[in-house]
């Protein structure tokens, strides 16, 4: 996932990416957008990068970036310095404990 933001408009729009290679980017997105559009893409690992639309087909859009990215560098995972699973992640198992019994039904 990336945010999507047209030039002139007030908030991004959260997109899904198909593709991603050093000069540019395909997305899934609801926006309405023509070819030669300028939009800021906010990539999680690299961060705002400038381009351009290059094609548009339905609600797919193809963005050929202004400068050459690390794109292998964008795959990466952001890591948290929590390492512990959040809690609603957590089996929802209690301990036991030699005082514990099951109820008979």
């Amino acid at each position: 996932m990336a945010e999507l933001q047209p030039e002139g408009a007030t908030a991004p729009e959260k997109v899904k990416i198909r593709n991603l290679s050093d000069t540019g980017i395909l997305v899934d997105t609801a926006s309405i957008l023509d070819r030669g559009d300028r939009v800021i893409v906010k990539l999680k690992t690299i961060g705002p990068v400038a381009g351009r639309v290059a094609w548009t087909q339905g609600v797919r859009v193809g963005i050929s970036f202004d400068a050459p990215i690390d794109s292998q560098a964008a795959r990466q995972q952001v890591r948290s310095e929590n390492t512990e699973a959040p809690r609603y992640a957590r089996p929802a198992v209690a301990p036991r404990s030699s005082d514990w019994r099951v109820r008979p039904l």
